[in-house]
């Protein structure tokens, strides 16, 4: 993950890394988006005997199912963040292909990738968002239910309500993630095995996945105070101060959000590098052996007998 001849080579790989991550992660954002929009979880028994802890609800409450807006929860951050990370490696590359400035190169693919999946995903992020609030009075069932309430609410413009905290949290997100990935490909010793191209990339993915997630919290917080309220930005900052007494919201849900956003980043990263390395390798060990198989059949043929590769290649000619 890091030049434009992998992403050029490697689209699938991307997506297929990026599938996986959120198909495996989605309880953990589920976790968050609960704990950071304020949603009340009712308490849970276990067998119906045993209390979960309060502390621990969130997290049991978001491994247990129904799993409303699940699938389109996992197809929306599947091809979003494939775009993100795709289209900021290649565009990086391409920009220094054309001598472009390092800074330069480094942010403003991620920037403009990002915003723009982040326009583009709004109304599917509001409507899988609110179907997670285990009090909703409604109980919307799906998506499209989700999306018609807001639409039939709020209007069009509801759908997209909360674009601006968004757009603060996602492109600084990503743009930190993408970038410290790139520095920490830059600083990283160079690998001399496979092995040590993993351990690289997990110490590489990891940072990257803290940073990002860390650093942005409080946009979280406050889009999905948007989501739930209806209010503007300037509004909705000033209620969750005088919520909070304060500007200790900026860190309500800080753990669930590190672990929903850094494990989720962290994987992608870690895992997209994996299914190129392994795919390189693949297409490697194939390319020689389609080499050697010629070798091997001319070998084949100087053993056998003259009067029988006389004879195959007559009928041969024949043919």
């Amino acid at each position: 993950m890091g030049n434009s001849s992998v992403a050029k080579d490697h689209p699938w790989e991307y997506l297929a890394a990026s599938a996986l991550a959120a198909t495996l992660n989605y309880p953990l954002w589920r976790a968050s988006a609960v704990g950071q929009s304020g949603f009340v979880v009712s308490p849970i028994l276990i067998a119906g005997r045993w209390s979960v802890p309060p502390s621990w609800s969130t997290y049991v409450y978001a491994f247990l199912p129904p799993y409303k807006g699940g699938l389109a929860t996992v197809l929306g951050m599947t091809w979003a963040r494939a775009a993100i990370f795709w289209g900021s490696d290649y565009g990086r590359m391409s920009l220094r292909k054309h001598d472009y400035p390092s800074s330069v190169a480094a942010v403003v693919p991620p920037l403009i990738v990002s915003t723009a999946v982040q326009c583009i995903n709004m109304p599917l992020v509001r409507a899988t968002i609110t179907l997670q609030n285990p009090q909703c009075e409604h109980n919307f069932p799906n998506v499209p239910e989700s999306m018609l309430h807001v639409y039939r609410t709020h209007g069009i413009s509801g759908l997209w309500h909360g674009t601006s905290a968004g757009i603060l949290k996602t492109v600084p997100k990503y743009c930190t993630a993408v970038v410290v990935k790139d520095v920490m490909e830059d600083a990283l010793p160079p690998a001399r095995t496979p092995s040590e191209n993993l351990w690289r990339s997990a110490c590489k993915s990891v940072v990257a996945g803290v940073a990002g997630a860390a650093l942005t919290n409080p946009f979280d917080v406050i889009r999905n105070e948007m989501f739930k309220s209806n209010l503007d930005l300037i509004q909705t900052i000033q209620h969750l101060k005088n919520a909070a007494e304060g500007w200790s919201f900026m860190s309500r849900g800080l753990g669930k959000n590190l672990v929903a956003v850094a494990i989720p980043l962290s994987c992608t990263i870690f895992l997209t590098d994996a299914l190129i390395q392994w795919s390189s390798n693949s297409s490697t060990v194939s390319h020689s052996a389609t080499l050697r198989k010629p070798q091997v059949e001319d070998r084949d043929e100087r053993r056998r007998p003259q009067s029988v590769v006389k004879e195959s290649k007559e009928k041969s000619e024949r043919r």
